[in-house]
Formats: C-alpha cells, sequence, structure tokens
C-alpha cells in the first residue's frame, strides 16, 4: 500500500497529466523514501492501443533518464471517468528542465550563461 500528499499538477502532455507529491507511507519492501517528493505520470490505458511505456520504464537504467520508483493502476477521478483506467508511474522527481530554464531567460530576455549550457551540454552528451 503507498499513500502520498501534497499534489500539484507540473505538467501535461498528449498521453497524460504529471504531478509532483511527496511519499507518506509504503508498505512493499523496496519502496520510496517516506519525505521522498516524486512525479507522478498519469496516463490513460486506451483499449484501442498497446501502451508499452511501463516495460520500457522498468527495463531503462541511464543516468540520463528518470528512474522509475514504483507504479499502480487507478480509475478516473469524475463520475463520467469511472470506467478508464489509469497507470500512473511514480518516477524522479526533476524540479528543473532545460526548458523550463531556457523559458526563464527567454522571458526575461536574457542569454542563458555559458557555463549552464556547458553543463546542460555534458548532461546530454556524456
Amino acid at each position: 500500500r503507498l499513500t502520498y500528499s501534497d499534489i500539484k499538477p507540473i505538467g501535461n502532455g498528449s498521453f497524460g497529466y504529471v504531478y509532483s507529491a511527496i511519499i507518506r507511507s509504503c508498505d512493499e519492501p523496496q519502496c520510496l523514501q517516506v519525505g521522498e517528493r516524486v512525479a507522478i505520470k498519469k496516463v490513460l490505458q486506451d483499449k484501442r492501443f498497446k501502451n508499452r511505456e511501463l516495460q520500457i520504464m522498468k527495463m531503462m537504467r541511464h543516468p540520463n533518464v528518470v528512474r522509475l520508483k514504483a507504479f499502480f493502476y487507478s480509475n478516473g477521478d469524475k463520475p463520467t471517468q469511472k470506467e478508464e483506467v489509469y497507470l500512473n508511474l511514480l518516477i524522479e522527481y526533476i524540479p528543473e528542465t532545460i526548458y523550463k530554464s531556457s523559458r526563464t531567460y527567454t522571458k526575461q530576455k536574457q542569454y542563458m550563461p555559458f557555463l549552464l549550457i556547458k553543463l546542460y551540454m555534458y548532461q546530454v552528451f556524456r
């Protein structure tokens, strides 16, 4: 059994929504740390399509890819969504992305510092 709190939306895309949350309790032996902040990616499991994301995330072990920590299935929150099944992937929470960082500098009409660009490039190409 897994419980979490402090759920905040942090993004959305074509296939679902992403929230941040804090782990409150977990009964599994290989479980997450209590108090750890995670990202929860909630993806609709459409019966018309085969979703291989969970299979792929279980196999991925790379320093440049967020790590899958746990997963669970849930039903929709609204009465009209009760028949829908969602895959919830608990992954590492990364507070800053290249996109967010570049948007911040663009909005301020500034250039991103060269050192920051070098750090991002090092992470991408290592």
